[in-house]
């Protein structure tokens, strides 16, 4: 373990949460150890502004949660205390610890399935163990607010420096404790801009099948990062190259010929750096359009299918399509009903600008609800570049 002093690092108090600090000093002045720890240290010794300032002690989440009034414990897998205050929620998590007889005979569990994957991990320990416990390398620096020192357990400054993402321990054990890692090693790597040690990135691909048994909520609020935080083109593009893209999009690359995929990638990588290019310019992005776009050739290719199938009109075999195609999207990622309401108002809209004349057009580009279903035609027909779809389809 490695202490950089305050003289050592650039780290400024007054860039940290004002609700963070007082966290922390209440937990110092009742006994316990705390500090700042992960992303937002890492931040903030990069030179950003954290979003988060998550905050680790060796206090049980009861026993926070006796000190403040404004606190909500939360997790099964892991179990960790949010406090709440007006416009802000500070994350606070005690020190996870080894899975040994000390803490069996403590009742303190830890339970894996077959695969390895950690299915329940409430086990605390010390901030040694806690720091190797971690994922990267780069988020495991502890900032202690008293001295203003930081702990390095693991080698995090010298790869921050050196603008590496390294996991903690075998990559292929951690991997298969949490496949999740897998993509949080994708993120940071395009987020901030740093190289993947060579281990870290070789077991990706040899793993890649686990991502399949994450839960359908969770891996839904990971690809939503990935993608809408503007680098959503690069993860994307890192996503195929280490095979993780058919396994996480599954039934809209499945079964497809290679012309059908192209015009599938080809309308989401479109779409991801016009988002990217949105973010940056600190716009709005409407995650109901970016999925509309990553199933709206299944959801039409399907509808073709129906259609010669049991010969019925567009509009009828697109209704039934469209129930299907949402109803698996749902069940594999989780997407809210909320978002599954706005794809489907997009898809009928971009139906009709697309069956209609360019006089209507006219009018439905001025309209506001529109919006959105023009910007999906208007790229979708760049994509297929007058194409015969149909010949394509039914090949």
């Amino acid at each position: 373990m490695i202490i950089i002093s305050k003289k050592k690092h650039n780290i400024s108090r007054n860039k940290i949460s004002k609700n963070a600090i007082k966290i922390l000093l209440r937990l110092h002045k009742s006994g316990y150890e705390a500090y700042l720890v992960g992303g937002g240290v890492r931040d903030l010794i990069i030179g950003n502004q954290p979003k988060d300032f998550d905050l680790a002690t060796n206090a049980t989440p009861l026993e926070i949660q006796k000190l403040f009034k404004n606190c909500r414990l939360i997790g099964k897998r892991f179990q960790i205390a949010h406090i709440l205050f007006k416009k802000e929620t500070i994350e606070v998590s005690t020190f996870r610890g080894h899975n040994n007889k000390k803490n069996i005979k403590k009742k303190i569990y830890k339970k894996k399935e077959r695969l390895g994957i950690l299915l329940r991990d409430n086990v605390f320990g010390q901030i040694e163990e806690d720091a190797e416990r971690r994922d990267l390398t780069i988020n495991t620096l502890y900032f202690n607010i008293i001295d203003l020192s930081i702990r390095d357990y693991v080698g995090g400054i010298k790869d921050i420096k050196k603008k590496i993402i390294r996991l903690i321990g075998d990559p292929e054990t951690r991997y298969r404790e949490d496949p999740v890692r897998m993509l949080r090693v994708i993120r940071f790597s395009v987020q901030l801009k740093m190289t993947i040690e060579k281990n870290t990135k070789k077991a990706i691909p040899k793993l890649s099948k686990l991502i399949l048994h994450v839960p359908s909520a969770r891996l839904y609020n990971e690809l939503n990062k990935l993608l809408q935080h503007g680098f959503g083109y690069q993860a994307y593009q890192k996503l195929k190259k280490f095979c993780l893209l058919k396994k996480i999009f599954s039934f809209p690359l499945l079964n497809y010929n290679k012309k059908i995929n192209l015009l599938i990638n080809t309308l989401i990588s479109y779409v991801l750096k016009n988002n990217d290019q949105r973010f940056k310019r600190k716009k709005k992005i409407n995650p109901a359009f970016l999925w509309s776009a990553i199933l709206w050739y299944p959801y039409f290719i399907n509808t073709i299918k129906i259609k010669n199938k049991k010969k019925i009109n567009y509009k009828d075999a697109s209704n039934i399509s469209l129930k299907f195609i949402l109803k698996k999207a749902s069940f594999k990622l989780s997407i809210p009903k909320q978002i599954i309401y706005s794809i489907k108002e997009i898809w009928k809209k971009t139906n009709f600008i697309t069956y209609n004349s360019k006089k209507i057009l006219f009018k439905i580009k001025k309209n506001k609800k529109f919006f959105e279903a023009y910007n999906l035609y208007i790229l979708k027909k760049k994509v297929e570049k007058n194409r015969n779809l149909k010949k394509i389809i039914l090949k």
